[in-house]
């Protein structure tokens, strides 16, 4: 069996479900796991009905309106029976959400999972009627059923050993009906029932889930992208494809936060040892990139990952202490309780710098330092990592910039740069 991942672009109209629909059916004589994630920008959308029914805004009905015509329309185009099933279906879904809506605001995550989750139902509902009803059958999934987590919400942590055997025991029973098994990314459910989700873009990491637990051939995440590109196109003009990469050069930058991959996907497969293929839905029969064991392309292409809106916070103590090891300790727990994830890090004897993303939890956390430490920071800065760099590669980045702070490693450099004057 193959594991097919599509993303939200993938799937983000009627054109778009259709061609989905090509693909599969050059695939049509494979057993076929496919995950698939909410619509467009559903996303974003649940969760700004999250946000106004915990602030309690008054917008939450109306944009659950619109919610429902961006779907109403993709439905119309697809099938043309007002009447059909399908509409049924997915009106009990926005029912379910309008209970939680009518439910008094509880906490923030438990909300957020409760709605955002409604996106994959909706898609996967959507793509598996429609395929069925043009000839590629398919088994429609609830993925709740079989992948459980904690109780964690928005960073659901799998329980391995319940999932592992609840879904050999699904997908086994479902592949007897048929080739293609259609289900849900990103979402999960506690032993209680609750829904829960794995973290934003994380239909890539249920992919992975469900290829190591079905000991899988391949992972193929379908995307708007050739592949796996060198940089972002949108910061670099001469972004180029990756053919191939291996699994540590792929961890290494989905850590710093390259987009095209979760970073918690590639670890089960590799410990499987499973390929993952990422290729354009656009241009289906294009080779795009592949990862895998001890998969380098040569020479090494350095690879850029450029990150906006960084924020450079410097701790030291107030009096003629040095940052300790007990320091740190304590320093890092802030960071973790505030929710707050470090980009990169760096300790002298009298002070510990940090590059973390500006958010509004920063605030707190630097009033929160500050009653016990000198706390600088700087905001406004950009931070960039080079996976295999050269110095001219270096150069070339950092005309008409200011370094603030600078790691290289034989393999990898960061730099937190600023502006010049102009």
């Amino acid at each position: 069996m193959n594991v097919f991942k599509f993303g939200g672009a993938s799937v983000k109209d009627a054109a778009a479900v259709k061609n989905a629909g090509e693909i599969l059916k050059l695939h049509s004589n494979d057993q076929l796991v496919v995950v698939i994630s909410a619509m467009g920008k559903v996303t974003n959308a649940l969760e700004k009905i999250v946000d106004a029914h915990v602030h309690q805004t008054g917008e939450a009905l109306s944009l659950l309106d619109a919610l429902k015509n961006y779907h109403l329309h993709i439905t119309n185009e697809l099938f043309s029976d007002p009447k059909h099933e399908v509409h049924n279906k997915l009106n009990n879904y926005f029912v379910e959400i309008e209970w939680v809506l009518e439910e008094p605001p509880r906490d923030y995550d438990f909300v957020y999972d409760q709605i955002v989750s409604f996106g994959e139902l909706l898609s996967t509902t959507i793509v598996s009627t429609w395929l069925n009803d043009n000839g590629l059958t398919n088994q429609w999934m609830d993925v709740r059923d079989c992948l459980i987590t904690d109780n964690t919400y928005r960073e659901g942590k799998i329980d391995w050993e319940t999932s592992t055997g609840l879904f050999q025991s699904r997908i086994k029973e479902l592949f007897t009906q048929a080739n293609i098994i259609i289900t849900q990314g990103f979402i999960g459910s506690t032993t209680e029932n609750f829904s829960t989700t794995l973290g934003r873009e994380g239909s890539d990491y249920t992919a992975a889930i469900i290829a190591h637990i079905m000991n899988a051939e391949a992972v193929t995440i379908w995307k708007d992208v050739p592949g796996v590109l060198n940089a972002d196109p949108k910061h670099f003009s001469d972004a180029q494809k990756l053919i191939q990469l291996s699994y540590q050069d792929a961890i290494e930058l989905a850590y710093y936060g390259a987009s095209v991959i979760h970073p918690k996907t590639i670890k089960p497969l590799e410990n499987k040892n499973i390929p993952l293929h990422v290729k354009s839905f656009l241009e289906p029969n294009s080779k795009g990139t592949v990862i895998g064991k001890d998969l380098e392309t040569k020479p090494l292409i350095p690879s850029f990952i450029f990150k906006s809106n960084q924020v450079l916070i410097s701790i030291s103590a107030k009096d003629f202490s040095f940052i300790a090891e007990e320091n740190l300790s304590e320093i890092f727990s802030d960071f973790a309780d505030s929710g707050i994830k470090l980009n990169l890090m760096q300790n002298s004897a009298i002070s510990f710098s940090v590059c973390i993303d500006d958010s509004p939890k920063k605030d707190a956390l630097i009033e929160k330092l500050r009653t016990k430490y000198k706390v600088k920071y700087n905001a406004g800065l950009q931070l960039y990592t080079i996976r295999h760099y050269y110095p001219s590669t270096i150069e070339s980045l950092t005309v008409g910039k200011e370094i603030l702070l600078e790691q290289r490693s034989r393999t990898t450099a960061q730099l937190i740069t600023k502006d010049l004057p102009k």
